[in-house]
């Protein structure tokens, strides 16, 4: 029963869509209708500015601290697993918005750095690394879903912990489909070219 409570808490944190809401607040717009058409931390840099930008990514970020922290308290270890997974869901496909939302990246920073600070701080370097060269944030968090596993297994997770790692990098390839075939094609949006509302 605690376990069934985490998840469904888990999952309307998840849900909090911070892009949309600093959207409307601050631009009276609706995020969605932008740019990528993400409601995500990425599109809020694109669309919304750096200030927004930021202020959504760290929202994200602690969407998954938070969950984690609070499926930890709740149902202990078990519970913070469990709990960082129903979040990320939350943010994928948010109930406040009909289903869909973001692609969840920072809120699996957010997961990881309370599950996996090590493994999530190499991955958050590696990211950066990747940005810095190819300036795709999409291929940055493609070969981090990748890596997450991979590292899992270097570190001496036993396989369920590495399942776990498998189902977090398969969300986070699922939810960039679109972005693996514009990349393939050629077509894929770089950091900085925005689509800014004024």
């Amino acid at each position: 029963m605690k376990l069934l409570f985490v998840i469904v808490l888990a999952y309307l944190i998840g849900s909090i869509p911070p892009s949309f809401l600093i959207g409307k607040i601050a631009r009276k717009i609706d995020i969605r209708q932008y740019g990528s058409g993400n409601a995500g931390a990425t599109n809020a840099f694109r669309v919304l500015g750096l200030k927004a930008g930021i202020a959504v990514f760290l929202a994200d970020i602690l969407k998954g601290v938070i969950a984690v922290l609070i499926g930890g308290w709740i149902a202990g270890k078990t519970g913070a697993f469990v709990a960082g997974a129903a979040a990320i869901v939350g943010h994928d496909w948010s109930v406040f918005l009909n289903f869909k939302g973001g692609k969840g990246i920072a809120t699996s920073f957010g997961v990881l750095l309370m599950l996996f600070p090590a493994i999530s701080g190499i991955l958050f370097v590696i990211g950066i690394i990747i940005i810095a060269i190819t300036r795709y944030v999409s291929l940055a968090s493609i070969t981090a879903a990748v890596l997450l596993p991979v590292l899992l297994i270097i570190w001496g997770y036993d396989w369920g912990i590495v399942l776990y790692g498998l189902f977090l990098g398969g969300l986070a390839l699922l939810r960039h489909k679109s972005n693996i075939s514009r990349l393939l094609s050629g077509r894929e949006h770089k950091l900085g070219e925005r689509s800014r509302v004024q």
